[in-house]
């Protein structure tokens, strides 16, 4: 017998962003290579191709500390995470873009996120708008599904309040 396939995973997180217009929004979402200012990772800088064109590639890093169960005094040792994504799509107009992981060394085997600034649908009266990141993958060894789509979650509601943050700064000025 053949080997079963197993499902993807598919997820979808929208959060809102305070007090901004969706230009804000885009101008942060469309700079793909300034993810470190936006969410909490350590790096991320162009590795190939044209900037705001599908086919560029990212690389994203965070040093993750971690101490062996086993020894309390022991010095935490560091790793690196990291990942090179590329830009599939990229639409100013509809305000959305796609990119997929290429390589990475955290189990990601196939993913791919579509990232989207979307109309605030609460009060027509509240100021902002929304992110919607959704993403299709394999499943991810050591996570669940319900894991993965709160750290993403995590990460989206991260990036909102920077954005927030930036907005109310600006403005100010």
């Amino acid at each position: 017998m053949g080997e079963e396939s197993i499902p993807k995973w598919e997820g979808k997180v929208t959060v809102e962003v305070r007090n901004t217009v969706e230009e804000q929004v885009w101008a942060v979402l469309e700079d793909f290579c300034n993810l470190h200012k936006w969410i909490p990772i350590d790096t991320c800088y162009q590795v190939e191709g044209v900037q705001g064109q599908p086919g560029l590639i990212r690389y994203c890093a965070s040093n993750i500390k971690s101490v062996a169960e086993d020894d309390v005094v022991a010095e935490p040792e560091t790793t690196i995470k990291w990942a090179k994504e590329k830009l599939l799509k990229i639409d100013p107009i509809k305000r959305c873009l796609s990119y997929e992981i290429v390589e990475n060394n955290m189990g990601f085997k196939s993913y791919v996120a579509t990232l989207k600034v979307v109309p605030n649908e609460g009060d027509a009266k509240s100021e902002g708008c929304g992110i919607e990141w959704g993403f299709v993958c394999d499943p991810i060894e050591g996570w669940t599904l319900q894991d993965f789509n709160s750290y993403i979650e995590y990460c989206l509601q991260f990036m909102a309040k920077k954005i927030e943050v930036q907005c109310s700064v600006t403005s100010q000025s």
